[in-house]
């Protein structure tokens, strides 16, 4: 699997004119060391889109998001599941079932990429979820 770098100007000016031309109103794509973030100017078509990058400087808060894999609705029990949802402040492995997303009658797992401690639950139960919407936010385990 290749890496894209999206700090790069000619990744970015493909981005931004393809999103232009699929009518998309901006994305946002985080990595560990920066945040793209394109923003269509609908008020204004013939001006170039807003393209902020910032860069990330200090990892001192070491704090992560666990993100839908995939667009659904999200569920924080597996439906044969009697065991009460997964609330902050519990300790995660990585690898380790955190929810589910439901695309019609499939069930999807939502695992958490690395170890570390649920500060904060983002996403509801029954709440619709896009892809890389931010679902559970912890922090890492050094």
């Amino acid at each position: 699997m290749s890496v894209v770098d999206f700090s790069d100007p000619e990744t970015i000016a493909f981005l931004a004119a393809a999103l232009q031309a699929a009518g998309v109103d901006g994305i946002e794509i985080n990595q560990p060391e920066c945040t793209l973030r394109i923003v269509a100017r609908r008020d204004a078509p013939s001006v170039d889109p807003l393209v902020q990058i910032l860069q990330t400087t200090s990892r001192a808060t070491q704090s992560e998001k666990v993100t839908a894999p995939m667009a659904g609705v999200f569920s924080s029990l597996h439906p044969a599941s009697s065991a009460p949802p997964l609330e902050p402040p519990p300790e995660v492995a990585a690898g380790e079932t955190l929810g589910f997303i439901w695309i019609g009658p499939i069930l999807l797992p939502v695992k958490a990429a690395k170890t570390g401690v649920l500060t904060r639950r983002v996403a509801a139960d029954g709440s619709v979820v896009g892809y890389g919407d931010p679902l559970f936010e912890f922090e890492l385990h050094p």
